[in-house]
């Protein structure tokens, strides 16, 4: 009864503890017509229960013990088509004093024949009533054993159905779990019938071609939504795939978006003369990685062009500092002040990606980061904008030599002058900026017998913005400067 080997079968079958079924409920109700009986059984037996799968002729039985159960003896008879017999319980020392038989529901015969899963004998079906018979012939027995046979027949469908159906609902889950990988990194699949041209695949591939979501979709719809001139470097992959084994790769880009797609796929069956058959492959979206190293190329190009100037710029502030300032220490106190300007407006550059940085920025690498709230004998006007690379890089030197020039000689040399700065977009004749840097209250100005290198910094830092301006004035009240340059347009910007 504890075969480890029966006991694994009725594990997998998982029927134990499941109720009456009514396909064995037929088989039992046939038995109990074929022998008369009221009562007739479809039993299954482990270790230490005896559970039934069919109860005809019984309400309210779902299980008993193995020590009082007839059936046990049923599986225990050598052979696999031999039955169990007892005409009168009450006579039989096996079973005289046995609970069933003393008590409710008083078995006096009992016919049962053994059923058979997987080379196991799991359980019986049996006939029982409460009165004993003198014989029982031959042909019901023979009868019995074949109904017995039908129910493990019927146990191994129900057992495989089970499996299968477990395996399809494992398979959908699978399917949905694939489908929603693929839906989620945007991978479009597909399968190309290549004898038929037709493509099947899913959703997020129609997507990308801009293709029909219920029509069949062939090859030349594939082809005819592949930008042209990108459609004989898909062919080349094609042709490279089924002639030579590769695998199949390919970048272009969809006719109708403009977007760029890289194509993987392989030839998965050929025929006997090794001709494809069916291809498999998988297409990703990459035009935010194509995006990418094109902005980074173009970052790279723009670096090294505007590394080149940058040297180009210190090397001619270097030589003409020096020549301004022969004494060491204050060559380096007026080359770092440069150098540190185009150094700040590099960084800020740097950080936006060479886009472009705004007006208000540049002011504050000279006047401070609080020149707004808690201006220093300073008033600035103007609302803010975003200047071009060139602009902003020029604009600083040049806001750079005129705060260092206040701050030697000009309103801020002393306690009572002051700095206006002030600023206006122009929309015609073309759209630019008009800036004013205007001086009051300091010493009284003199115009320079000799322009110096400050001077000729602040009118030749715009050199780089072609139709730009700068105007100095040396003014007796102040140091003016009014500055110039075109801005793209708003379109642009």
């Amino acid at each position: 009864m504890d075969d480890p080997a029966r006991l694994e079968v009725l594990e997998r079958l998982d029927v134990l503890d499941s109720g009456p079924d009514a396909d064995f409920e037929r088989l039992s109700r046939i038995a109990a017509h074929i022998f008369g009986a009221d009562v007739s059984l479809i039993t299954l037996v482990d270790k230490e229960r005896q559970w039934f799968r069919a109860c005809v002729g019984i309400d309210g039985l779902t299980e008993t013990s193995t020590e009082v159960s007839f059936c046990a003896h049923t599986i225990s008879l050598p052979g696999d088509g031999e039955t169990m017999v007892v005409l009168d319980a009450k006579q039989d020392p096996r079973f005289a004093d046995n609970s069933l038989v003393t008590g409710w529901p008083h078995i006096r015969f009992y016919a049962g024949a053994p059923i058979v899963v997987a080379g196991q004998k799991l359980g019986s079906l049996c006939v029982i009533s409460d009165k004993p018979r003198g014989a029982v012939g031959d042909e019901v027995l023979k009868q019995l054993v074949e109904l017995a046979g039908l129910a493990s027949s019927l146990f191994a469908l129900k057992d495989e159905a089970r499996v299968r159906a477990r395996t399809a609902a494992a398979l959908v889950r699978e399917e949905w779990r694939h489908a929603l990988t693929l839906e989620a990194g945007k991978v479009g699949s597909w399968v190309w019938d290549v004898r038929t041209g037709e493509i099947t695949c899913n959703d997020t591939f129609r997507r990308m071609y801009a293709l029909s979501d219920t029509d069949a979709i062939h090859v030349g719809d594939v082809l005819a939504a592949t930008h042209p001139a990108d459609r004989a470097a898909v062919q080349a992959g094609i042709d490279a795939s089924f002639d030579d084994g590769v695998d199949y790769s390919a970048e272009a880009r969809v006719a109708a978006s403009g977007r760029w797609l890289t194509m993987r796929g392989r030839v998965y069956q050929r025929d006997a003369e090794g001709k494809p058959l069916v291809m498999m492959g998988a297409s990703i979206d990459i035009s935010e990685s194509k995006q990418t190293a094109e902005h980074t190329r173009l970052l790279l190009r723009e670096l090294n062009h505007r590394v080149k100037n940058t040297l180009a710029m210190i090397q001619s502030v270097a030589r003409q500092t020096i020549r301004q300032n022969p004494d060491p220490q204050d060559f380096i106190e007026a080359f770092s002040g440069r150098l540190r300007t185009i150094s700040d407006a590099h960084v800020l550059l740097a950080d936006r990606d060479w886009s472009g940085v705004q007006l208000y920025e540049v002011i504050a690498s000279q006047l401070g980061p609080r020149f707004r709230t808690h201006p220093d004998r300073a008033e600035v006007r103007g609302e803010d904008l975003t200047l071009p690379a060139d602009h902003a890089l020029g604009l600083g030197l040049i806001l750079h030599e005129l705060t260092t020039n206040a701050h030697r000689y000009g309103a801020w040399s002393d306690e009572r002058g002051t700095v206006n700065i002030a600023w206006e977009v122009m929309r015609e004749p073309i759209r630019g900026l008009s800036l004013t840097w205007r001086e009051t209250g300091g010493p009284k100005v003199l115009p320079p017998e000799e322009y110096g290198l400050g001077t000729r910094l602040i009118e030749r830092s715009l050199a780089k913005v072609l139709d730009s301006e700068v105007k100095l004035s040396f003014d007796p009240e102040g140091v003016a400067a009014r500055v110039w340059m075109p801005l793209p347009s708003e379109e642009q910007v």
